[in-house]
């Protein structure tokens, strides 16, 4: 499918993919933010990735000095980039993106909608531990708050809306699902996403050089733990 552009204000444009995102989308995405992030168009000053699109914020006055023509700046912009892109490789053929780990803890106080999803599901808590712990996910986006994934690949039988009621207060490294996606809560904000487990790991420290743990187009695994073990791996970068 051919991307779509168009203007944001006159100093953006939005690179719109596929309307919904597929296991090739994130790749998709981040090999046009790779491309874009080699300076090969003049007076790019920022990429915004989404789960299917990319926002391109320029600078006017250095796409006037590359000879773009002044009454259409983003016109000129959208042509060169539909021009590009139509020259990258096939997503798939690219390398694979970096596996991360996350240990998770499954019900009790960590995960307190485990037991109303089984239900729904009408399936045991532990085979929704094993269907959630057995997907492989891809990081589609970060948002919502600082650090936030949105993780794509949640098993079919796991796909239910979010909650009636969402919390004042979700604790940071809460797993839950909601709306055939999965995600971990980096802080303690409110949400209303189900529940099913915490992970010891932090997913955000702005100290850090790079402050979020996952990034778009990363793939991730949850892994079972025993509460023993969330203790001696708590607070874990």
């Amino acid at each position: 499918m051919e991307p779509r552009i168009t203007t944001l204000g006159d100093r953006a444009l939005i690179i719109e993919l596929p309307s919904r995102a597929d296991d090739e989308t994130p790749a998709r995405i981040q090999q046009v933010c790779s491309w874009l992030s080699d300076g090969r168009l003049p007076g790019v000053t920022e990429l915004v990735s989404a789960a299917t699109t990319v926002t391109v914020f320029y600078e006017a006055i250095a796409l006037k000095r590359f000879a773009a023509p002044k009454h259409d700046l983003a016109g000129w912009l959208a042509s060169r980039l539909k021009e590009r892109l139509s020259l990258l490789p096939d997503a798939a053929a690219q390398p694979p993106a970096r596996l991360i780990e996350i240990p998770v803890c499954y019900g009790g106080d960590f995960g307190p909608d485990l037991e109303s999803i089984a239900t729904r599901a009408k399936r045991s808590p532990g085979e929704i531990i094993t269907l959630h712990s057995a997907a492989e996910y891809v990081v589609l986006q970060l948002g919502f708050a600082p650090g936030f994934p949105y993780l794509h690949g949640l098993p079919e039988s796991l796909r239910f809306p979010r909650r009636e009621t969402p919390r004042t207060r979700v604790a940071a490294g809460s797993v839950a699902i909601a709306n055939g996606q999965s995600c971990v809560y980096p802080s303690e904000i409110p949400g209303g996403w189900h529940v099913l487990g915490r992970t010891p790991l932090r997913l955000f420290d702005p100290n850090c050089s790079s402050p979020a743990l996952l990034q778009p187009g990363d793939r991730v695994k949850f892994r079972s733990i025993s509460f023993d073990e969330f203790e001696r791996l708590e607070g874990t970068p």
